[in-house]
């Protein structure tokens, strides 16, 4: 038996401890510390929109529905 097939068996799966490190590490490099809060906004931002979008009605046709029963 030899190890090579061992060796050469590439082993991919979700990442560990380690790559989500090094995945941070670039992210922050990429973007630069002080727009990571921003980016995380943002991103919220959309998916709290998405939301709404996916119950089909916005804040503002709420509010004017409010606004037409007074």
């Amino acid at each position: 038996m030899s190890l090579f097939p061992l060796i050469a068996t590439p082993m991919i799966g979700p990442p560990g401890g380690l790559e989500w490190l090094v995945i941070a590490g670039v992210i922050v490099l990429i973007f630069g510390a002080a727009k990571i809060p921003k980016l995380g906004k943002g991103l919220g931002e959309g998916i709290r929109n998405f939301k709404d979008g996916l119950k089909g009605e916005d804040k503002k046709e709420l509010k004017d529905k409010n606004d037409d029963s007074e």
